[in-house]
């Protein structure tokens, strides 16, 4: 839910509702992005136009699924993605361990790298082999999640001796981890060794495709069942002759989303709604889509 200042104005604190609606609707999972602060040179974005205007404000997705965590009781509560390595390793751990038992398991930690330096310079974490920072992050987590105590870890990034964190998350391991990276070889490799799902930038379907073949096969060859792979990733928006969101004829594009190896299909909620009013409408259409297609029958 990037952008919300379109859907909500200066009422930012109307997420929430939102949330008890989609909750009640039956939406499978809420999921909130990350910047900690804009920087001034948004040219640099590597996926195109940056969609946002630079004073377009960005709600701390930990604290707000929190809220989030105290009025729903079932829907997932996700971020997509967490800028992690911006978050000491300790505190990043301690903060999902805390909403997963506040949210009774709900939980699920999409993170990356982000593509600001100046995120990175404002908090004084190196730009530099970000990637093996991530890496050494999310083991430490792991290690600090796991039941036993008190927990050592020693990397190049992330040293800790004889530490307890404790409570402990309600999943067992931990929330489980989704990464928004590029399924290249080594991000392959990466997702098998720490993941459960891969968030991919792209709604290009072949590219999906061909990312989830090989990330497939980097389950394989880490000993991992194969099937267990979770692929969360937009809709492909369709729009009219007059540039409108279409979403039947979005919502008809599922089945091929589903069979490029998508398990969840996301919908950003300033892009089919234009405000509050519509969103009842807008899950119900969800949920009753997501039925049919899980179905076998038509969106």
């Amino acid at each position: 839910m990037a952008g919300l200042s379109r859907l909500f104005g200066d009422r930012l604190g109307a997420v929430v509702e939102a949330a008890v609606a989609a909750d009640r609707a039956g939406i499978d999972q809420l999921c909130l992005p990350d910047h900690l602060a804009i920087g001034p040179h948004t040219d640099g974005y590597p996926y195109g136009r940056f969609p946002l205007p630079p004073d377009e404000p960005w709600l701390e997705p930990l604290t707000t699924l929190a809220a989030m965590a105290a009025v729903t009781r079932r829907i997932r509560l996700a971020t997509g993605v967490l800028i992690a390595p911006l978050r000491p390793a300790l505190l990043l751990a301690k903060t999902a361990a805390t909403l997963d038992v506040l949210s009774g398991g709900r939980l699920d930690l999409g993170v990356g790298l982000g593509w600001q330096r100046e995120e990175y310079e404002a908090t004084g974490v190196p730009w530099q082999r970000r990637g093996a920072r991530l890496d050494d992050q999310l083991r430490a987590c792991r290690a600090l999640w796991a039941t036993e105590d008190p927990v050592s870890f020693s990397s190049a990034t992330v040293s800790f001796r004889e530490l307890r964190c404790v409570p402990k998350p309600v999943q067992t391991g931990g929330p489980p981890l989704w990464l928004g990276v590029a399924a290249a070889e080594h991000n392959a490799a990466r997702i098998a060794a720490l993941g459960a799902g891969w968030l991919p930038i792209e709604s290009d379907l072949a590219v999906i495709s061909r990312g989830v073949a090989r990330l497939r096969e980097a389950f394989e060859r880490a000993g991992r069942d194969p099937s267990d792979l979770r692929v969360r990733a937009n809709a492909p928006v369709v729009r009219d002759a007059e540039d409108r969101v279409d979403l039947d004829a979005t919502l008809a594009g599922l089945p091929a989303l589903r069979a490029a190896g998508v398990t969840m299909a996301a919908f950003p909620l300033p892009v089919f709604a234009r405000s509050p009013d519509e969103l009842p409408d807008l899950f119900s259409r969800l949920v009753s889509s997501r039925d049919r297609v899980a179905r076998g029958s038509a969106p």
